[in-house]
């Protein structure tokens, strides 16, 4: 703890980077300053250990486990999972969500093993809560039972404690533990407490010490003498000062790469490894689950496939592959999704591997959240790119920030497919038609993948599932609603949108590493590089073709990865050209754009550049949203202007 406070780079669950409470070996999971974010991340971690319980009977106990993403529980077989949290943490809406989720599981008769400790010292910061508020609030959660005790009073809370545990452990359901406690000193170092609560309060709060409280019991039960008990008092805080004053000289962080080296560790050797072993079990004697829904075929035996079918397909073979895969989210299981990129998963792997939730993003990021940390490889549905955004900090402070605070101890691998960009013809409005990615963009260490095309969308996902399971990777699968049934690129009929997709003997030479661009090129190639993805890359190539039959040579290159950006790929064919179009269907300002922008400015580009983006608008219904999003004429003409330059 000492360490902690003073950033000592020995300190060994975060290593200096924040001043965290956790123990890898103790199975002890950090948490953030967020109020209540790691609630929803508690119901998901005890939802991963009674589903990987009764999937694997012979569950070990292991303690500093890592998960082996193999189906088979890294817990004993009557684990619990235990989150405390403050008073005032049961009105923020992670809090009301987790409470609701476990309720509503418990309700549908699905197990889940969760202890919420309520500490109530009946202050956040420095507002009050309501006389018995906590209480009635708690009593009131259907499907949680209740236990409270005064936790000034050690007896009591021993004995409480271990009923409330005990309930949770041979029932395996959840239950919450209220402690009515103190709070001695402010709520941080700055906070005066004087300033907001009269005198008394805080005598009275100080007369009610839990540690002078069991000091009395001891003595007055005649099991120590008060001499010996502040003797013993004593000798702790000498100990406590010794220590401080050793670590305050400890060695600290030296440098941005010794800061985020625990971040997001990339290792594409044994990414690659993971992807041609998933291909040798899709082979083996689990090859008879692969889907043959393609007419009786095997996918790589049908005809051409879109977007959607492909991905259908990557996730079933993925499912095939890693047996701790489970797919859910909102419509994802019976109807098999809005527009059909689920449909069939649920029957040929079960309920207990593809199933629906509840309608909170919260609770569903919150579940893939403790089924990573718990052994499983989650792949949660956010049914629309706008609905993240209701719980993006599940992702950015949490997901993405376990590795980076616990130095790699713990995990959160997961793959977030999301439904999003725009051009949906009939369809939409700024909710289905969602262009915001700068919040994704923004998180450090986050995967974001943004297939254009079916050819491309298979091998990306397989690389987004082995980059978690080898190295913790968050990575969120953003796809393109408007491409998901296209079938055409020039022409009306003419199927190049359509891809053939791969069988498993192909999968390693058809990789698609992180970070690595794709290039098309159109006619000589020679006079100009656009530079676009998703929706863009459509258009893009249309463009170029229009061009090409006016004598201009295009190079068209799709990011795929939104982050990391592919640098090197597109310094590289941007040099090649020395001019530039950045195609960018997100906004101008926060969007993909700017990124690639600044990459070329940091990469020493000097050639010829200009940006085509969408308006700074929400996206509105009907007609009037080609009004602010590019615009295929909108590309051609980008083109000639900066080839008049």
């Amino acid at each position: 703890m000492l360490r902690g406070v003073v950033a000592s780079s020995l300190e060994p669950i975060a290593g200096g980077r924040h001043k965290v409470f956790g123990n890898a070996e103790l199975n002890v999971i950090p948490t953030t300053s967020t109020i209540a974010s790691h609630l929803p991340r508690a119901v998901g971690v005890a939802f991963a250990i009674e589903r990987l319980r009764r999937l694997s009977p012979a569950a070990r106990p292991l303690r500093g486990h890592r998960p082996a993403l193999d189906g088979q529980s890294p817990w004993p077989s009557d684990a619990i999972a235990v989150c405390s949290f403050g008073d005032a943490s049961i009105n923020h809406a992670s809090a009301v969500a987790a409470f609701n989720t476990a309720g509503w599981c418990d309700h549908a008769g699905l197990r889940i093993p969760v202890l919420f400790v309520c500490e109530d010292n009946g202050l956040g910061i420095s507002v009050r809560s309501p006389a018995g508020w906590v209480a009635a609030s708690l009593r009131a959660r259907p499907g949680i039972k209740y236990f409270a005790a005064d936790g000034c009073d050690a007896a009591e809370t021993f004995d409480v404690a271990t009923e409330a545990a005990a309930w949770v452990r041979r029932h395996r359901r959840p239950a919450v533990l209220h402690l009515t406690t103190v709070r001695l000193m402010g709520h941080a170092g700055a906070d005066a407490e004087t300033a907001y609560r009269p005198a008394a309060d805080i005598e009275r709060d100080v007369s009610r010490d839990p540690l002078v409280a069991l000091a009395r019991l001891l003595a007055e039960a005649g099991l120590a003498r008060p001499d010996e008990l502040i003797g013993r008092y004593d000798e702790v805080g000498w100990q406590v000062r010794k220590v401080a004053e050793e670590v305050i000289g400890e060695p600290k962080l030296e440098g941005p790469a010794d800061v985020a080296a625990p971040l997001a560790p990339r290792r594409p050797v044994r990414v690659a490894k993971a992807i041609a072993e998933a291909a040798t079990r899709a082979m083996g004697p689990v090859a008879a689950a692969r889907d043959t829904g393609f007419g009786g075929r095997l996918p790589e035996d049908a005809d051409g496939l879109t977007l959607a079918q492909t991905i259908n397909a990557a996730l079933s073979d993925g499912m095939v592959a890693n047996p701790g895969m489970a797919i859910f989210g909102e419509d994802v299981a019976i109807k098999g999704g809005v527009y059909g990129v689920t449909k069939g998963l649920r029957d040929r792997f079960g309920a207990s591997r593809v199933f629906d939730t509840l309608l909170d993003e919260t609770s569903i990021l919150g579940l893939a959240l403790g089924a990573g940390l718990g052994g499983m490889l989650p792949v949660p549905e956010i049914q629309y790119l706008a609905y993240l955004h209701n719980a993006e900090d599940q992702i950015r402070g949490e997901a993405a920030t376990m590795q980076f605070f616990s130095r790699g101890a713990h995990r959160n691998p997961m793959v977030v497919r999301v439904a999003g960009l725009a051009y949906q013809e009939g369809f939409g409005g700024h909710f289905h038609n969602d262009n915001s990615v700068a919040v994704l963009r923004d998180v450090p260490g986050l995967v974001v993948a943004v297939p254009a095309r079916a050819d491309d969308a298979a091998p990306m996902l397989r690389t987004c599932l082995a980059s978690a399971a080898v190295d913790g990777s968050v990575c969120v699968f953003l796809e393109p609603i408007a491409l998901y049934h296209t079938r055409d690129l020039y022409a009306e009929g003419d199927g190049e949108w359509l891809a053939p997709y791969l069988a498993p003997a192909d999968w390693s030479a058809g990789h698609v590493p992180i970070g690595r661009a794709r290039v098309y090129g159109i006619g000589s190639a020679d006079d100009l590089t656009i530079i676009t993805f998703g929706n863009g890359v459509r258009m893009s190539l249309r463009a170029a073709a229009r061009l090409a039959s006016e004598g201009v040579g295009s190079r068209v290159v799709d990011l795929r990865w939104l982050a990391p950006l592919p640098v090197a790929d597109i310094i590289r064919e941007s040099a090649a050209t020395g001019r530039v179009l950045i195609v960018d269907e997100t906004r101008r300002s926060g969007g993909v754009g700017e990124g690639v922008l600044a990459a070329l400015v940091d990469g020493g580009y000097v050639g010829a550049a200009r940006r085509i983006a969408s308006v700074d608008s929400f996206i509105p219904l009907g007609p009037a949203a080609r009004h602010v999003l590019v615009a295929e004429d909108a590309i051609t003409q980008g083109a000639r202007g900066l080839l008049a330059r």
